[in-house]
């Protein structure tokens, strides 16, 4: 192997104490010098100084947790860092500590056999922070949302068979009158109904009538109903919030609401993930792979394994998905959905899916290299109208048949073309 790094340093990280092993390459064997520290500011600061006087600007950590961030903060300004998938530097179990876990790092990192994981700019990695925790707290309100049904669902209350929306105007109204009174008269309930739920009147009547609902119930159905209503409040701060940090991004917001499916929200997502500057992928295949929308490849003997995609992109992978899922939807353009239903015969649904979810991630990585708005190379033959695509077809069809004339293959009183297609 080829020596990539002659003065470097392994990291190995945790809670409270960090243990740092300086590697330097002295003709052929190497020298060796490792410290402890606190994972305390000062003893950072210390480790930083440690480094710098070793003339040691590469360093090499695993990411552990969240331990690493501290770490990385102090060092990142000064000093080239890269953070190392446990995957790549995971030693050699029954034989390691603390100790031999930083020189293994160590060691690795200064034959440039570990990849380096992607780590944003400070003000991407707090929106980031913001973003993330929205999403935490939309997966809270639809738990809540689903548990505010159950309670009634188990207190003989079937509204949900009636209404899309258990929280809609008419729905709402309803549910609060249930709380607020012991008895229930259809008549009220009936007028507390709006524009067309007063179709489904008789039905609604049906479904709540006869229900049984204790005191208890009533209590635990209201907490529910406050929790969720403070999260709805709580998310309306944090979009907020995060409009105020989106706003340096805005161009790139505008490019990416281009494409089919992906609005000002998901751009956000979007950019809070991978950044805007793409110089950190080598390409849109391993942009696509680190968000864990590629294929791996798993193949031994000539036999080909489970060749799934992996679980990476916990966070932007769910809201490609959904964007997959609007863009094959979207009416008024088709491209993404002629491409869903092609894929989707062959492959299946899900499948096809994840393919337009890798298709909108290249597009976002090419509309940041390019800077150009949402517009494939292949759009036209996709959308094309059907008398253009006749007249493409027939075009093609006589230089097919010119060729096969030049070259003697066939003559030309052989060659005969059909009518074409009437509008």
């Amino acid at each position: 192997m080829k020596l990539t790094y002659p003065i470097c340093c392994g990291i190995d990280v945790h809670k409270k104490f960090l243990v740092a092993t300086i590697v330097t390459s002295r003709g052929l064997e190497p020298h060796y010098q490792k410290r402890r520290f606190s994972t305390f500011n000062g003893q950072i600061l210390a480790l930083k100084a440690w480094l710098l006087e070793n003339n040691c600007r590469d360093v090499c950590m695993e990411s552990t947790g969240k331990y690493w961030v501290p770490v990385f903060n102090l060092l990142e300004d000064s000093i080239n860092v890269t953070i190392a998938n446990p995957k790549w530097v995971r030693a050699v179990k029954g034989n390691k500590d603390d100790t031999k876990d930083s020189r293994w790092i160590a060691d690795l990192f200064r034959m440039g056999t570990v990849r380096g994981s992607f780590i944003p700019c400070k003000a991407i990695r707090i929106l980031r922070e913001f973003t993330r925790y929205r999403y935490k707290l939309t997966c809270c309100k639809s738990s809540e949302k689903n548990r505010y049904q159950n309670v009634f669902t188990v207190c003989n209350i079937a509204l949900d068979s009636v209404v899309s929306d258990m929280f809609g105007k008419s729905s709402t109204s309803i549910l609060d009158y249930i709380l607020a009174s012991d008895t229930f008269d259809p008549a009220h309930c009936v007028s507390l109904l709006h524009r067309s739920m007063l179709g489904k009147a008789d039905d609604i009547v049906a479904s709540v009538e006869g229900y049984q609902m204790t005191d208890a119930q009533k209590i635990r159905a209201r907490m529910v109903k406050e929790h969720y209503d403070y999260l709805v409040s709580h998310i309306e701060k944090m979009d907020a919030a995060i409009d105020e940090l989106a706003k340096p991004y805005e161009s790139a917001i505008s490019l990416l609401c281009t494409i089919p499916g992906v609005d000002r929200k998901s751009a956000i997502t979007i950019i809070s993930e991978i950044g805007t500057d793409m110089d950190q992928f080598d390409s849109s295949k391993r942009l696509c792979c680190w968000a864990g929308l590629t294929p791996s490849n798993n193949e031994s003997a000539g036999k080909k394994k489970s060749v799934r995609i992996t679980r990476a992109g916990v966070y932007l992978k769910p809201m490609l998905v959904q964007m997959a899922h609007a863009a094959v939807k979207d009416k008024n353009n088709p491209y993404y959905r002629i491409k869903y239903e092609a894929i989707a015969k062959r492959r299946g649904k899900k499948r096809a899916i994840i393919a337009i979810a890798r298709m909108i991630l290249t597009a976002t990585y090419n509309m940041f290299i390019t800077g150009e708005v949402w517009n494939p190379c292949d759009l036209q033959q996709v959308d094309m109208p059907p008398e253009q695509r006749e007249k493409e077809l027939q075009k093609s069809l006589r230089k097919a048949a010119k060729l096969l004339v030049v070259h003697g293959i066939v003559s030309q009183d052989a060659v005969v073309f059909r009518e074409p297609i009437a509008a």
